[in-house]
């Protein structure tokens, strides 16, 4: 038999029925238009008020009429929407508090998403998409480092370089630094000091995982935008469990999706009910220490993404701690309780109360500090688009499960989704990284050759003035002992020459004495002879 509740809440003109007053106070039902749910919303209270069931509440109910959802998970709480509820004692006592004789246990269709991977589908941007101002504020840069950083994407975009993860950036901006003097000229003074800060800024994002979610394959939005084959809109779940360890990390990614879908999806004007239901737990963390320029981007997503068919639900402890150009653009308003135990707490709880449309029947400043767990004072929009007045009432139990699941039932969750492994594998295509690490190879071997070049006709010239140094020298040594040879020629020429005079002066008196000693012998041999021969005849 057909739950008529079920049956009521998947015709989507009809109102949508998220908490009622107590019979017994004739208290009347709070019923959400689905028409005015993309006029945005406020889910606020106290920790263990009942914020996270409130949530579960009011994306069941969506889903069921055929409107996706996306949500963070802070806790793990809300990943019991997958499984069909079961009657608890608490629960019973509130359905017969509350006169629903017709409610009926049941599940939503949920796909889990993390941006690490590992509770659920991989969910990934890139570089180019997350922008300079996102990344600036994920940075905490300055004025001075924001322009810099300002400065490499428009390099890129100039260049045709592809950003896609941290190393594609941190390559960006270490090549605009090496080539600062190049860049000055065309788009203004890149500091060395801002660029260290930029690294120094990266590879911390890198340490808290950022590395996990800045890459390809992106998400397709479209992913997070579908129907069930029983017409039901999906429940997508991010698990931020850890995401939440990196506060601006998380509402960084958040505010990034958020823009995203501001920017691809067409204008649909006034839809009967949302294309997509978004809720942004923890709101205060995307308010925390944003810059002007951030606070205003912010404010004109919100503003205009309802033309797109979107609806904002923003959760927090406080309203206040939402700006009121952004709190002013929420409609539908559920106010769980608010602790005054300080001058401060108390002054917040006057300025919510006077957010309300008044109704005389509620002393609204009051009942904020006396409300139990589950009770909330509700104003939805009406069909004129106006405040209703506010409602003291409870909130409906869920459908589904109230808690976690098990991991088990987790992963089994994403091994039967259709996205199963289409997010899984990392695509590293060519991009900014190894362009600019070509170029940097290609300049370095350029380098070299030339450096080659340089010393090789260095050493060619060394070599050739040593030849020219060792020719003359060799030349020098030849003269030298040339002139060497020929004074040694010269010398023995003299010393023959002095010894030819020698001989031919000793045969001169040799000849002379032989001959003067002939004459004599012949002189006086004549006259010895004579007179010998005379005397012996």
């Amino acid at each position: 038999m057909q739950n008529p509740l079920l049956e009521a809440i998947a015709t989507m003109s009809n109102p949508l029925l998220i908490a009622k007053g107590d019979p017994l106070k004739v208290g009347k039902e709070c019923l959400i238009l689905p028409s005015m749910a993309n006029r945005h919303g406020l889910v606020a209270g106290a920790t263990g008020t009942g914020k996270t069931v409130t949530l579960q509440v009011i994306a069941e109910r969506f889903s069921k009429i055929g409107v996706p959802v996306f949500l963070a998970d802070i806790k793990g709480d809300l990943s019991g929407i997958s499984q069909t509820g079961v009657e608890k004692p608490k629960i019973g006592d509130r359905l017969q508090q509350l006169g629903l004789t017709d409610f009926q246990f049941a599940s939503c269709p949920v796909e889990f998403w993390d941006v690490f991977g590992e509770q659920g589908h991989p969910l990934r941007t890139t570089i180019s998409e997350m922008g300079p101002l996102l990344l600036s504020r994920l940075l905490n840069l300055n004025n001075t480092q924001e322009g810099v950083l300002n400065i490499a994407f428009k390099i890129a975009d100039d260049t045709g370089l592809l950003l896609t993860d941290l190393k594609d950036l941190r390559a960006l901006i270490q090549y605009a630094g090496d080539n600062a003097k190049q860049f000055k000229t065309e788009y203004g003074n890149i500091s060395a000091a801002s660029v260290g800060a930029i690294q120094r800024g990266l590879l911390t994002l890198e340490q808290q995982g950022a590395d996990k979610f800045l890459g390809e394959p992106a998400l397709d939005l479209m992913d997070l935008l579908r129907m069930d084959a029983n017409g039901h809109g999906v429940v997508n779940i991010l698990a931020a469990d850890r995401l939440m360890q990196s506060p601006k990390l998380y509402a960084t990614f958040l505010l990034w999706l958020l823009s995203e879908l501001f920017e691809q999806l067409p204008e649909e004007g006034d839809l009967d009910k949302p294309k997509l239901l978004f809720f942004f737990d923890e709101a205060h963390l995307l308010f925390d220490n944003a810059p002007d320029a951030l606070q205003d981007k912010i404010e004109q997503v919100v503003r205009l993404i309802r033309s797109k068919g979107v609806g904002v639900y923003f959760c927090t402890q406080n309203p206040m701690d939402i700006p009121a150009k952004v709190l002013g653009q929420l409609g539908n308003r559920v106010q769980h309780a608010l602790r005054a135990f300080t001058p401060v707490d108390q002054k917040a709880v006057k300025a919510v109360a006077n957010t309300f449309r008044s109704n005389p029947m509620l002393k609204v400043e009051q009942v904020i500090t006396e409300l139990s767990t589950g009770e909330a004072l509700v104003s939805f929009l009406d069909d004129q688009g106006a405040p209703g007045m506010v409602e003291q009432a409870y909130i409906l139990p869920p459908f589904s499960q109230i808690g976690a699941i098990t991991p088990e039932q987790r992963q089994q969750i994403i091994q039967n989704s259709v996205l199963y492994g289409h997010y899984k594998e990392e695509d590293d295509r060519e991009s900014a990284y190894e362009v600019l690490k070509q170029k940097t190879e290609t300049a370095a071997r350029l380098a070299d050759a030339t450096a080659a070049k340089v010393a090789a006709e260095k050493q060619a010239e060394i070599e050739r003035k040593q030849a020219e140094k060792e020719a003359a020298l060799t030349q020098k040594q030849a003269e030298k002992a040339a002139a060497a040879q020929a004074k040694e020629e010269a010398r023995i020429a003299r010393e023959r020459e002095k010894l030819l005079m020698d001989i031919a002066g000793n045969a001169g008196r040799a000849v002379g004495g032989s001959f003067g000693k002939s004459i004599a012998r012949g002189v006086l041999g004549g006259i010895l002879g004579s007179s010998g021969s005379r005397r012996r005849r």
